[in-house]
């Protein structure tokens, strides 16, 4: 299946894509459906149920605060995350929701409200259950969804979150299909994901353009860089416990005073900078964009911050091409393999993040098709095995310096793919695919949340799709 780019890179807010994002998108989509199948004036009351991760983590995480914002009508790429914690007071204060931002109900957050943390769904780590009842407690509507990694809900009984009738021109479930798309066309990558876009725009809408399709392209661009200049602004304790401090304006504050000195600054300085100050953000429950997931959310805007201002500066040709690029490769890691961290470790959210960077980066520098799969392929390799481990379950330490890292790696994938012609001994189709089965293979304290973990000497702690 060919995933669109604005599938891949979502405008939400933090801390966790499976865990905020994705139970807002589930709590408004149920408020939707009372709407639509005119049950809304007839509902007295909502239950939310959380299970598995959602529930072990879902404090820390703020799914509780996103699913009743998801009662309340706010969907996460429209939603002001400055009002959220006014609107969370004037509910718990009232004990009244406005549900689907019309019709108040009775809402007492510690009562309808439950986290089963002894319960897992079979389905999947992440499940939820909402129930509609009606004045004398009858079920009027009662859907369980899955938040399955990157902000993506599937309702049960669902096969797909994307399923629709729409076939792109292009459709490709592998490299190799993708690679022959380029070769048997003439084009490269990035025209065969534009292609793709512009068809599903105008089957969505007959008149619309490729300048449409660049300005969403656009607006992506302009949130991750929003939130690497609001990241580099901010200073204090981000919240959750740990009192961790911020550091991404410490960064700046470092390397302007080296620039004012006439001091070397290694780019890694800046790209350091630009992951934590995505991530702080998103620790912090700012505005990011899902890029595949918010717990890898400042790995992609990091390498396109450094191409945007050590390869080739405003050049917006350039970041289309690069986020483009880095859709169809994280559209593979979607198709075949998982992106989320509850189901395969954080190989499926840094790991992916970096191999879709990597490629990224090289399409922009004028990579072929050969060096960019090459790059893709060596972003993964060297992420295999990579657990999901952060303190308390919050998408903090070690996740926001993991994003450093991410970023450095796929820079490095890139260079060392820009050096070769292609040719290469391990696939990405191949590196996918041992992904995959490593995340399966990996015990399940790898990649759900449980007691102890870094904080107490133990590899992992073990949590969730961030």
């Amino acid at each position: 299946m060919s995933h669109s780019m604005f599938d891949l890179f979502k405008i939400g807010v933090g801390p966790s894509s499976s865990h905020t994002v994705g139970p807002m998108v589930a709590a408004a989509r149920f408020a939707a459906n009372l709407r639509e199948e005119a049950l809304l004036h007839n509902t007295h009351k909502v239950s939310i149920e959380l299970f598995g991760s959602l529930a072990l983590t879902g404090k820390g995480h703020a799914t509780d605060v996103a699913c009743v914002m998801g009662l309340m009508g706010e969907w996460p790429d429209s939603i002001n995350s400055d009002d959220i914690p006014t609107m969370c007071n004037m509910v718990k204060g009232s004990k009244e929701l406005p549900l689907d931002g019309h019709r108040f109900i009775p809402f007492d957050w510690d009562v309808d409200l439950v986290f089963h943390f002894d319960k897992v769904l079979p389905e999947h780590p992440n499940g939820m259950t909402l129930t509609a009842l009606g004045e004398n407690d009858e079920i009027l509507l009662c859907k369980t969804y899955f938040s399955v990694g990157g902000g993506f809900v599937v309702e049960k009984g669902e096969t797909d979150a994307l399923a629709s009738d729409f076939s792109p021109p292009n459709t490709f479930s592998s490299a190799v299909e993708l690679l022959e798309h380029c070769k048997t066309q003439n084009k490269s990558i990035a025209d065969i994901m534009f292609a793709n876009e512009l068809a599903r725009a105008k089957h969505q809408d007959k008149k619309a353009t490729m300048e449409a399709v660049n300005q969403q392209i656009d607006a992506i661009w302009q949130v991750m860089l929003a939130c690497i200049e609001r990241g580099i602004e901010q200073e204090g304790t981000l919240p959750g416990g740990l009192q961790l401090k911020r550091r991404a304006k410490k960064l700046h504050d470092c390397i302007k005073r080296k620039d004012t000195d006439g001091l070397p600054v290694d780019s890694n300085d800046w790209v350091n900078m630009y992951a934590m100050a995505v991530n702080e953000e998103n620790a912090a429950g700012g505005r990011v964009v899902t890029a595949p997931t918010n717990g890898a959310a400042g790995v992609i805007p990091a390498v396109l911050a450094y191409y945007n201002k050590f390869v080739s500066p405003n050049n917006m040709d350039g970041i289309r091409t690069f986020l483009a690029v880095a859709a169809a490769i994280g559209s593979l890691y979607k198709t075949n393999a998982s992106i989320s961290a509850a189901e395969v470790g954080c190989q499926g959210e840094i790991g992916v993040a970096c191999s879709m960077a990597a490629a990224g980066l090289a399409a922009a520098m004028g990579a072929t098709p050969a060096q960019i799969e090459n790059a893709a392929e060596i972003g993964m390799e060297h992420n295999l095995g990579l657990t999901c481990d952060p303190i308390n379950g919050l998408v903090q330490v070690p996740c926001i310096e993991r994003n450093t890292m991410g970023a450095v790696k796929a820079i490095n994938a890139t260079r060392l793919a820009l050096n070769g012609d292609g040719e290469h001994h391990v696939s990405l189709d191949s590196v996918i695919k041992t992904m995959h089965e490593t995340g399966l293979d990996m015990m399940s304290k790898y990649k759900e949340t449980s007691q102890g973990g870094l904080a107490t000497n133990t590899i992992a702690i073990n949590v969730v799709a961030c």
